[in-house]
């Protein structure tokens, strides 16, 4: 019979609380926004594959999730993260924060007293011509993309009808 003390039963039991602790089910005390960067596989503006991110709670009360799309052309890179996280660095973030997409602000005092000559640094933060902040509060994991489903569904309504 085995004790308790069984390094194989105490490792088990351990994995199972770890994996039981780190499951979230939504109904939490804050917001779960999903977190991830562009440049990540599977974080694209419209290809969010929610597989591999599982979503972080976001640290302040009543915070809020967003995503950020920059453009520069055809390059579209997209942030999603909580609000908090992003106040510590950026400085474009828009007035209004209610739920939806804004531009970014203009910091007028960005770079004011920098004589840089090294372009790639962006002291200016010019380097994107649209950025855009959306935000969202009123559901978990809402900055995620948009949901293919509505045309998976008229696909499979189409399928139906050829077949009849």
């Amino acid at each position: 019979m085995y004790s308790p003390s069984t390094p194989f039963l105490t490792v088990t039991a351990t994995l199972l609380a770890g994996s039981a602790l780190s499951f979230k089910t939504g109904l939490e005390d804050g917001l779960i926004c999903n977190v991830c960067v562009g440049t990540h596989p599977g974080c694209g503006e419209t290809g969010f594959d929610y597989r591999w991110y599982w979503g972080k709670m976001c640290p302040r009360y009543n915070d809020k999730c967003v995503k950020l799309i920059e453009r520069k052309g055809a390059d579209v890179m997209v942030t999603r993260d909580c609000l908090s996280n992003l106040e510590a660095f950026r400085t474009d973030i828009p007035a209004d924060k209610y739920e939806g997409c804004r531009p970014a602000s203009k910091d007028v005092k960005l770079g004011q007293h920098v004589y840089n000559k090294i372009e790639e640094l962006d002291v200016y933060r010019n380097h994107y011509d649209n950025t855009t902040f959306c935000f969202c509060d009123f559901d978990h994991w809402c900055n995620g993309a948009p949901s293919s489903l509505c045309g998976v569904w008229s696909l499979l309504v189409f399928a139906i009808f050829l077949v009849l």
